[in-house]
Protein backbone atom coordinates (compact mmCIF):
# COMPACT_ATOMS: atom_id res chain seq x y z
CA UNK A 1 0.00 0.00 0.00
CA UNK A 2 1.34 3.41 -0.88
CA UNK A 3 0.14 6.92 -1.41
CA UNK A 4 -0.20 8.48 -4.81
CA UNK A 5 1.51 11.55 -6.23
CA UNK A 6 -1.00 14.39 -6.22
CA UNK A 7 -0.26 17.29 -8.59
CA UNK A 8 -1.33 20.82 -7.76
CA UNK A 9 -4.57 22.08 -9.27
CA UNK A 10 -4.04 23.11 -12.86
CA UNK A 11 -4.84 26.73 -12.13
CA UNK A 12 -2.21 27.08 -9.43
CA UNK A 13 1.18 28.39 -10.57
CA UNK A 14 4.18 26.21 -9.75
CA UNK A 15 6.01 29.15 -8.17
CA UNK A 16 3.40 29.79 -5.48
CA UNK A 17 4.58 29.96 -1.86
CA UNK A 18 3.48 27.39 0.68
CA UNK A 19 -0.22 27.56 1.30
CA UNK A 20 -1.38 28.52 4.78
CA UNK A 21 -3.56 26.35 6.84
CA UNK A 22 -1.47 24.44 9.31
CA UNK A 23 -3.52 23.80 12.44
CA UNK A 24 -3.01 26.35 15.15
CA UNK A 25 -1.28 28.90 12.92
CA UNK A 26 -0.85 30.18 9.41
CA UNK A 27 1.42 27.35 8.24
CA UNK A 28 4.98 27.68 7.06
CA UNK A 29 5.45 31.05 5.41
CA UNK A 30 7.63 32.20 2.53
CA UNK A 31 10.07 34.07 4.77
CA UNK A 32 13.31 33.10 3.03
CA UNK A 33 14.58 35.52 0.42
CA UNK A 34 16.32 34.51 -2.79
CA UNK A 35 19.71 35.55 -1.42
CA UNK A 36 19.09 33.36 1.63
CA UNK A 37 18.34 30.34 -0.54
CA UNK A 38 21.34 31.01 -2.78
CA UNK A 39 23.75 31.15 0.14
CA UNK A 40 22.14 28.16 1.89
CA UNK A 41 22.67 26.18 -1.32
CA UNK A 42 26.29 27.32 -1.71
CA UNK A 43 27.27 27.05 1.94
CA UNK A 44 25.30 23.88 2.64
CA UNK A 45 28.09 21.68 1.28
CA UNK A 46 30.75 23.35 3.45
CA UNK A 47 30.72 21.80 6.91
CA UNK A 48 33.17 21.88 9.78
CA UNK A 49 34.26 18.39 8.71
CA UNK A 50 35.93 19.86 5.64
CA UNK A 51 38.19 22.05 7.78
CA UNK A 52 38.86 19.60 10.61
CA UNK A 53 38.02 16.05 9.54
CA UNK A 54 39.75 16.06 6.16
CA UNK A 55 43.13 15.37 7.77
CA UNK A 56 42.03 11.78 8.53
CA UNK A 57 41.18 11.23 4.86
CA UNK A 58 44.53 12.64 3.75
CA UNK A 59 46.35 10.37 6.23
CA UNK A 60 44.49 7.35 4.82
CA UNK A 61 44.62 8.02 1.08
CA UNK A 62 47.47 10.51 0.59
CA UNK A 63 47.09 12.57 -2.61
CA UNK A 64 44.53 9.93 -3.65
CA UNK A 65 42.10 11.78 -1.36
CA UNK A 66 41.32 13.80 -4.49
CA UNK A 67 39.79 10.67 -6.03
CA UNK A 68 37.97 9.91 -2.77
CA UNK A 69 36.36 13.34 -2.80
CA UNK A 70 35.62 13.08 -6.51
CA UNK A 71 33.87 9.71 -6.04
CA UNK A 72 31.89 10.92 -3.04
CA UNK A 73 31.09 14.16 -4.86
CA UNK A 74 29.82 12.25 -7.89
CA UNK A 75 27.50 10.27 -5.65
CA UNK A 76 26.12 13.46 -4.08
CA UNK A 77 25.66 15.14 -7.48
CA UNK A 78 23.59 12.20 -8.74
CA UNK A 79 21.48 11.99 -5.58
CA UNK A 80 20.88 15.75 -5.59
CA UNK A 81 19.80 15.57 -9.21
CA UNK A 82 17.17 12.99 -8.30
CA UNK A 83 16.02 14.93 -5.26
CA UNK A 84 15.95 18.13 -7.30
CA UNK A 85 13.70 16.47 -9.87
CA UNK A 86 11.13 15.62 -7.20
CA UNK A 87 11.49 18.86 -5.25
CA UNK A 88 11.10 21.05 -8.35
CA UNK A 89 7.98 19.12 -9.30
CA UNK A 90 6.44 19.56 -5.85
CA UNK A 91 8.34 21.50 -3.14
CA UNK A 92 7.47 20.11 0.29
CA UNK A 93 8.62 20.89 3.82
CA UNK A 94 9.49 17.21 4.39
CA UNK A 95 11.40 16.90 1.11
CA UNK A 96 12.60 13.32 0.56
CA UNK A 97 10.60 12.00 3.55
CA UNK A 98 7.39 13.27 1.95
CA UNK A 99 8.37 11.81 -1.43
CA UNK A 100 9.22 8.45 0.17
CA UNK A 101 5.80 8.50 1.82
CA UNK A 102 4.14 8.99 -1.56
CA UNK A 103 6.34 6.72 -3.64
CA UNK A 104 7.21 3.80 -1.35
CA UNK A 105 4.61 3.90 1.40
CA UNK A 106 3.97 5.56 4.71
CA UNK A 107 6.46 3.27 6.45
CA UNK A 108 9.28 4.67 4.29
CA UNK A 109 8.43 8.32 4.92
CA UNK A 110 8.07 7.68 8.65
CA UNK A 111 11.32 5.73 8.96
CA UNK A 112 13.60 7.96 6.92
CA UNK A 113 12.04 11.12 8.35
CA UNK A 114 12.70 10.11 11.95
CA UNK A 115 16.19 8.82 11.16
CA UNK A 116 17.02 12.13 9.51
CA UNK A 117 15.64 14.03 12.48
CA UNK A 118 17.74 11.84 14.80
CA UNK A 119 20.87 12.51 12.74
CA UNK A 120 20.51 16.28 12.95
CA UNK A 121 19.49 16.23 16.62
CA UNK A 122 22.77 14.44 17.39
CA UNK A 123 24.63 16.92 15.17
CA UNK A 124 23.32 19.71 17.40
CA UNK A 125 25.23 18.23 20.33
CA UNK A 126 28.38 17.63 18.30
CA UNK A 127 28.51 21.15 16.91
CA UNK A 128 27.55 22.83 20.20
CA UNK A 129 30.43 21.01 21.90
CA UNK A 130 32.85 21.90 19.09
CA UNK A 131 31.87 25.57 19.30
CA UNK A 132 32.25 25.51 23.09
CA UNK A 133 35.77 24.08 22.82
CA UNK A 134 36.87 26.91 20.54
CA UNK A 135 35.22 29.60 22.66
CA UNK A 136 36.68 28.17 25.88
CA UNK A 137 40.12 28.40 24.28
CA UNK A 138 39.53 32.12 23.74
CA UNK A 139 37.89 32.76 27.13
CA UNK A 140 39.06 30.00 29.49
CA UNK A 141 37.41 31.69 32.49
CA UNK A 142 34.03 30.49 31.20
CA UNK A 143 33.40 26.76 31.50
CA UNK A 144 32.89 24.80 28.31
CA UNK A 145 29.38 23.67 29.24
CA UNK A 146 28.35 27.31 29.69
CA UNK A 147 29.49 28.13 26.15
CA UNK A 148 27.61 25.11 24.79
CA UNK A 149 24.47 26.26 26.60
CA UNK A 150 24.80 29.85 25.35
CA UNK A 151 25.37 28.80 21.74
CA UNK A 152 22.33 26.51 21.80
CA UNK A 153 20.13 29.15 23.41
CA UNK A 154 21.12 31.91 20.98
CA UNK A 155 20.51 29.84 17.85
CA UNK A 156 17.31 28.39 19.28
CA UNK A 157 16.11 31.95 19.82
CA UNK A 158 16.86 32.98 16.25
CA UNK A 159 14.99 29.97 14.88
CA UNK A 160 12.02 30.70 17.13
CA UNK A 161 11.74 34.32 15.95
CA UNK A 162 11.09 33.58 12.29
CA UNK A 163 12.40 31.59 9.34
CA UNK A 164 13.80 34.88 8.05
CA UNK A 165 16.04 35.09 11.16
CA UNK A 166 17.41 31.64 10.42
CA UNK A 167 17.96 32.65 6.79
CA UNK A 168 19.76 35.87 7.75
CA UNK A 169 22.10 34.15 10.19
CA UNK A 170 22.81 31.39 7.69
CA UNK A 171 23.42 33.95 4.93
CA UNK A 172 26.28 35.51 6.89
CA UNK A 173 27.61 32.25 8.32
CA UNK A 174 27.71 30.67 4.87
CA UNK A 175 29.13 33.84 3.36
CA UNK A 176 32.12 33.77 5.70
CA UNK A 177 32.76 30.08 4.90
CA UNK A 178 32.55 30.68 1.17
CA UNK A 179 34.86 33.71 1.23
CA UNK A 180 37.37 31.85 3.42
CA UNK A 181 37.50 28.80 1.13
CA UNK A 182 37.77 30.88 -2.04
CA UNK A 183 40.55 33.01 -0.51
CA UNK A 184 42.39 29.85 0.58
CA UNK A 185 42.17 28.36 -2.92
CA UNK A 186 43.26 31.59 -4.62
CA UNK A 187 46.28 32.01 -2.32
CA UNK A 188 47.12 28.33 -2.72
CA UNK A 189 47.00 28.39 -6.53
CA UNK A 190 49.14 31.52 -6.61
CA UNK A 191 51.67 29.73 -4.42
CA UNK A 192 51.43 26.58 -6.57
CA UNK A 193 52.71 28.43 -9.63
CA UNK A 194 55.56 29.95 -7.61
CA UNK A 195 54.31 33.49 -7.02
CA UNK A 196 54.53 35.14 -3.57
CA UNK A 197 53.99 34.10 -0.84
CA UNK A 198 55.75 30.97 -2.21
CA UNK A 199 59.44 30.92 -3.01
CA UNK A 200 59.12 28.57 -5.99
CA UNK A 201 56.55 26.58 -7.96
CA UNK A 202 55.35 23.45 -6.15
CA UNK A 203 55.28 21.25 -9.25
CA UNK A 204 54.16 17.63 -8.94
CA UNK A 205 56.59 16.57 -6.22
CA UNK A 206 54.06 16.41 -3.39
CA UNK A 207 51.49 14.67 -5.60
CA UNK A 208 53.76 11.93 -6.92
CA UNK A 209 56.54 11.76 -4.34
CA UNK A 210 56.41 10.42 -0.78
CA UNK A 211 55.22 7.00 -1.90
CA UNK A 212 53.40 8.07 -5.05
CA UNK A 213 49.89 9.34 -5.76
CA UNK A 214 48.41 6.28 -3.99
CA UNK A 215 50.96 5.59 -1.25
CA UNK A 216 48.65 3.19 0.58
CA UNK A 217 47.33 1.42 -2.52
CA UNK A 218 44.13 1.80 -4.59
CA UNK A 219 41.98 0.46 -1.75
CA UNK A 220 42.78 3.60 0.23
CA UNK A 221 40.58 5.56 -2.19
CA UNK A 222 37.53 3.76 -0.82
CA UNK A 223 38.79 4.03 2.76
CA UNK A 224 39.20 7.76 2.24
CA UNK A 225 35.73 7.93 0.73
CA UNK A 226 34.24 6.42 3.90
CA UNK A 227 35.89 9.18 5.91
CA UNK A 228 34.73 12.06 3.70
CA UNK A 229 31.38 10.99 2.25
CA UNK A 230 29.42 12.01 5.34
CA UNK A 231 30.82 15.54 5.22
CA UNK A 232 28.53 16.09 2.22
CA UNK A 233 25.42 15.64 4.36
CA UNK A 234 23.66 19.01 4.25
CA UNK A 235 23.51 19.41 0.49
CA UNK A 236 19.83 18.48 0.64
CA UNK A 237 18.87 21.21 3.13
CA UNK A 238 18.04 23.66 0.35
CA UNK A 239 15.22 21.37 -0.84
CA UNK A 240 13.59 21.63 2.60
CA UNK A 241 14.20 25.37 2.85
CA UNK A 242 12.81 25.99 -0.65
CA UNK A 243 9.31 25.23 0.66
CA UNK A 244 9.55 28.47 2.70
CA UNK A 245 10.63 30.67 -0.20
CA UNK A 246 8.50 32.67 -2.66
CA UNK A 247 10.01 30.88 -5.68
CA UNK A 248 10.68 27.29 -4.60
CA UNK A 249 10.97 25.75 -8.06
CA UNK A 250 13.53 28.32 -9.21
CA UNK A 251 15.50 27.93 -5.97
CA UNK A 252 15.66 24.15 -6.29
CA UNK A 253 16.61 24.28 -9.97
CA UNK A 254 19.48 26.70 -9.30
CA UNK A 255 20.75 24.66 -6.34
CA UNK A 256 20.72 21.39 -8.28
CA UNK A 257 22.37 22.88 -11.35
CA UNK A 258 25.16 24.44 -9.28
CA UNK A 259 25.99 21.43 -7.09
CA UNK A 260 28.70 20.20 -9.50
CA UNK A 261 30.79 23.37 -9.41
CA UNK A 262 30.21 23.81 -5.68
CA UNK A 263 31.63 20.40 -4.86
CA UNK A 264 34.40 20.76 -7.45
CA UNK A 265 35.48 24.16 -6.16
CA UNK A 266 35.14 23.88 -2.40
CA UNK A 267 36.12 20.27 -1.80
CA UNK A 268 38.30 19.08 -4.66
CA UNK A 269 39.79 22.54 -5.24
CA UNK A 270 40.85 23.02 -1.63
CA UNK A 271 42.13 19.43 -1.33
CA UNK A 272 44.26 19.93 -4.46
CA UNK A 273 45.84 23.00 -2.87
CA UNK A 274 46.63 21.10 0.33
CA UNK A 275 48.17 17.93 -1.14
CA UNK A 276 50.08 19.82 -3.83
CA UNK A 277 51.65 22.35 -1.47
CA UNK A 278 52.48 19.98 1.40
CA UNK A 279 53.59 16.34 1.59
CA UNK A 280 50.55 14.25 2.52
CA UNK A 281 52.48 12.72 5.44
CA UNK A 282 53.51 16.08 6.85
CA UNK A 283 53.34 16.13 10.66
CA UNK A 284 51.87 19.63 10.48
CA UNK A 285 48.75 18.29 8.72
CA UNK A 286 48.21 15.74 11.47
CA UNK A 287 48.80 18.14 14.37
CA UNK A 288 47.51 21.51 13.16
CA UNK A 289 44.99 20.45 10.51
CA UNK A 290 45.47 20.74 6.73
CA UNK A 291 44.34 24.34 6.28
CA UNK A 292 46.37 25.80 9.12
CA UNK A 293 49.37 23.73 8.01
CA UNK A 294 49.26 25.19 4.50
CA UNK A 295 48.82 28.76 5.72
CA UNK A 296 51.68 28.36 8.20
CA UNK A 297 53.90 26.94 5.44
CA UNK A 298 53.19 30.05 3.38
CA UNK A 299 54.00 32.28 6.38
CA UNK A 300 50.48 33.71 6.50
CA UNK A 301 50.30 35.56 9.84
CA UNK A 302 47.80 34.46 12.51
CA UNK A 303 46.86 31.39 10.45
CA UNK A 304 45.67 29.44 13.49
CA UNK A 305 43.47 32.25 14.77
CA UNK A 306 42.01 32.90 11.33
CA UNK A 307 41.11 29.24 10.90
CA UNK A 308 39.64 29.08 14.40
CA UNK A 309 37.28 31.88 13.40
CA UNK A 310 36.37 30.13 10.14
CA UNK A 311 35.87 26.77 11.86
CA UNK A 312 33.72 28.41 14.55
CA UNK A 313 31.63 29.99 11.82
CA UNK A 314 31.26 26.64 10.07
CA UNK A 315 30.26 25.00 13.35
CA UNK A 316 27.67 27.67 14.13
CA UNK A 317 26.36 27.43 10.57
CA UNK A 318 25.97 23.67 10.90
CA UNK A 319 24.30 24.06 14.29
CA UNK A 320 21.93 26.70 12.93
CA UNK A 321 21.03 24.60 9.89
CA UNK A 322 20.80 21.43 11.96
CA UNK A 323 18.19 22.97 14.25
CA UNK A 324 16.25 24.32 11.28
CA UNK A 325 16.41 21.03 9.38
CA UNK A 326 15.45 18.84 12.35
CA UNK A 327 12.51 21.09 13.21
CA UNK A 328 11.18 21.16 9.62
CA UNK A 329 11.39 17.40 9.35
CA UNK A 330 9.56 17.09 12.68
CA UNK A 331 6.97 19.59 11.41
CA UNK A 332 6.40 17.55 8.25
CA UNK A 333 6.07 14.33 10.26
CA UNK A 334 3.57 16.06 12.53
CA UNK A 335 1.52 17.27 9.57
CA UNK A 336 1.35 13.74 8.20
CA UNK A 337 0.33 12.23 11.52
CA UNK A 338 3.66 10.47 12.03
CA UNK A 339 4.68 12.65 15.00
CA UNK A 340 2.76 14.44 17.77
CA UNK A 341 0.20 16.77 16.19
CA UNK A 342 1.72 19.74 18.03
CA UNK A 343 4.83 19.34 15.84
CA UNK A 344 2.70 20.11 12.77
CA UNK A 345 1.38 23.41 14.13
CA UNK A 346 2.90 26.86 13.62
CA UNK A 347 2.49 30.15 15.40
CA UNK A 348 1.34 33.37 13.78
CA UNK A 349 4.82 33.95 12.32
CA UNK A 350 4.84 30.55 10.58
CA UNK A 351 7.30 29.04 13.07
CA UNK A 352 6.80 25.38 14.18
CA UNK A 353 7.56 26.17 17.83
CA UNK A 354 6.91 22.71 19.28
CA UNK A 355 9.04 21.03 16.59
CA UNK A 356 11.94 23.40 17.30
CA UNK A 357 11.76 22.98 21.08
CA UNK A 358 11.55 19.19 20.83
CA UNK A 359 14.59 19.09 18.53
CA UNK A 360 16.69 21.35 20.71
CA UNK A 361 15.61 19.46 23.85
CA UNK A 362 17.05 16.26 22.40
CA UNK A 363 20.18 18.22 21.50
CA UNK A 364 20.52 19.43 25.11
CA UNK A 365 20.15 15.85 26.37
CA UNK A 366 22.85 14.71 23.94
CA UNK A 367 25.17 17.53 25.09
CA UNK A 368 24.57 16.41 28.68
CA UNK A 369 25.60 12.85 27.81
CA UNK A 370 28.65 14.17 25.99
CA UNK A 371 29.91 15.49 29.32
CA UNK A 372 28.88 12.65 31.65
CA UNK A 373 28.96 9.57 29.39
CA UNK A 374 31.13 10.48 26.41
CA UNK A 375 32.51 6.98 25.81
CA UNK A 376 29.22 5.13 26.25
CA UNK A 377 25.90 6.88 25.61
CA UNK A 378 27.24 9.71 23.47
CA UNK A 379 29.45 7.38 21.43
CA UNK A 380 26.39 5.20 20.81
CA UNK A 381 24.45 8.24 19.57
CA UNK A 382 27.28 9.15 17.19
CA UNK A 383 27.71 5.65 15.79
CA UNK A 384 24.00 4.88 15.53
CA UNK A 385 23.45 7.99 13.39
CA UNK A 386 26.66 7.62 11.39
CA UNK A 387 25.24 5.80 8.37
CA UNK A 388 21.97 7.73 8.10
CA UNK A 389 23.29 9.74 5.14
CA UNK A 390 23.60 6.55 3.07
CA UNK A 391 20.09 5.46 4.07
CA UNK A 392 18.70 8.85 3.07
CA UNK A 393 20.42 8.76 -0.32
CA UNK A 394 19.23 5.20 -0.96
CA UNK A 395 15.62 6.18 -0.20
CA UNK A 396 15.90 9.22 -2.48
CA UNK A 397 16.99 6.95 -5.35
CA UNK A 398 14.19 4.45 -4.74
CA UNK A 399 11.60 7.23 -4.46
CA UNK A 400 12.74 8.88 -7.68
CA UNK A 401 12.40 5.61 -9.60
CA UNK A 402 8.68 5.50 -8.79
CA UNK A 403 7.91 9.22 -8.62
CA UNK A 404 9.33 9.89 -12.08
CA UNK A 405 6.84 7.53 -13.71
CA UNK A 406 3.94 9.01 -11.77
CA UNK A 407 4.86 12.60 -12.53
CA UNK A 408 5.30 11.79 -16.24
CA UNK A 409 1.86 10.21 -16.24
CA UNK A 410 -0.04 12.77 -14.13
CA UNK A 411 1.79 16.11 -14.38
CA UNK A 412 4.65 16.02 -16.93
CA UNK A 413 4.82 19.82 -17.04
CA UNK A 414 6.27 19.69 -13.49
CA UNK A 415 9.44 17.98 -14.71
CA UNK A 416 11.52 21.14 -14.98
CA UNK A 417 14.55 19.24 -13.60
CA UNK A 418 15.24 15.76 -14.96
CA UNK A 419 17.57 13.04 -13.78
CA UNK A 420 20.17 12.21 -16.41
CA UNK A 421 19.86 8.88 -18.28
CA UNK A 422 16.83 7.78 -16.25
CA UNK A 423 16.45 5.04 -15.07
CA UNK A 424 19.93 3.62 -15.81
CA UNK A 425 21.92 6.22 -13.88
CA UNK A 426 19.51 5.94 -10.96
CA UNK A 427 20.13 2.19 -10.77
CA UNK A 428 23.88 2.77 -11.08
CA UNK A 429 23.72 5.20 -8.14
CA UNK A 430 21.81 2.67 -6.07
CA UNK A 431 24.51 0.13 -6.89
CA UNK A 432 27.25 2.54 -5.77
CA UNK A 433 25.48 3.30 -2.47
CA UNK A 434 24.95 -0.40 -1.76
CA UNK A 435 28.63 -1.00 -2.53
CA UNK A 436 29.67 1.71 -0.05
CA UNK A 437 27.36 0.21 2.59
CA UNK A 438 28.92 -3.20 1.99
CA UNK A 439 32.45 -1.78 2.08
CA UNK A 440 31.74 -0.20 5.48
CA UNK A 441 31.50 -3.72 6.93
CA UNK A 442 35.16 -4.30 5.99
CA UNK A 443 36.28 -1.32 8.08
CA UNK A 444 36.33 -1.57 11.89
CA UNK A 445 34.88 1.88 12.58
CA UNK A 446 32.57 1.67 9.59
CA UNK A 447 31.27 -1.73 10.71
CA UNK A 448 30.36 -0.37 14.14
CA UNK A 449 28.54 2.58 12.63
CA UNK A 450 26.67 0.45 10.13
CA UNK A 451 25.57 -2.21 12.62
CA UNK A 452 24.31 0.35 15.15
CA UNK A 453 22.69 2.52 12.46
CA UNK A 454 20.92 -0.53 11.03
CA UNK A 455 19.74 -1.49 14.52
CA UNK A 456 18.25 1.96 15.11
CA UNK A 457 16.73 1.98 11.61
CA UNK A 458 15.15 -1.44 12.28
CA UNK A 459 13.68 -0.12 15.53
CA UNK A 460 12.16 2.90 13.78
CA UNK A 461 10.84 0.74 10.94
CA UNK A 462 9.15 -1.67 13.37
CA UNK A 463 7.60 1.31 15.16
CA UNK A 464 6.25 2.62 11.86
CA UNK A 465 4.74 -0.75 10.94
CA UNK A 466 3.09 -1.12 14.35
CA UNK A 467 1.78 2.44 14.16
CA UNK A 468 0.44 1.84 10.67
CA UNK A 469 -1.33 -1.35 11.77
CA UNK A 470 -2.94 0.47 14.69
CA UNK A 471 -3.96 3.31 12.38
CA UNK A 472 -5.59 0.90 9.92
CA UNK A 473 -7.51 -0.69 12.73
CA UNK A 474 -8.80 2.71 13.86
CA UNK A 475 -10.11 3.77 10.44
CA UNK A 476 -13.30 2.22 9.00
CA UNK A 477 -12.49 0.03 6.03
CA UNK A 478 -8.94 -0.60 7.26
CA UNK A 479 -7.31 2.08 5.09
CA UNK A 480 -5.18 4.75 6.80
CA UNK A 481 -6.65 8.20 6.57
CA UNK A 482 -4.99 10.51 4.09
CA UNK A 483 -3.69 7.86 1.67
CA UNK A 484 -4.80 6.88 -1.78
CA UNK A 485 -4.09 3.45 -3.18
CA UNK A 486 -1.62 3.75 -6.02
CA UNK A 487 -3.24 0.86 -7.79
Amino acid sequence: MSSQYTPRPSGEPPQSPPAPGSPGGDGLQAGLKNRHLSMIAIGGVIGAGLFVGSKAGIADAGPGILLSYALAGLLVVLVMRMLGEMAAADPASGSFSTYADRALGRWAGFTIGWLYWFFWAVVLAVEATAAAEILEGWVPAVDQWVWALLVMLVLTGTNLISVGSYGEFEFWFAGIKVVAIIAFIVVGLIAFVGLPPADSAAGMENLTGHGGFLPNGPGAILSGMLLVVFSFMGSEIVTLAAAESPNPVTAVRKAVNSVIWRIGLFYIGSMFVIVSLLPWDSKAIATDGPYVAVLDALDIPYAGTVMDVVVLTAVLSCLNSGLYTASRMAFSLGERGDAPTSFGRTNGRGVPTAAILASVAFGFVAVFFNYIAKDTVFEFLLNSSGAVALFVWLVICASQLRMRRRIEREAPERLTVRMWLYPYLTWATIGLIVFVIGYMFTDDDGRTQMVLSLAVAAGVLITSLVKDRLRRGAVPGGEPAGTVDAG
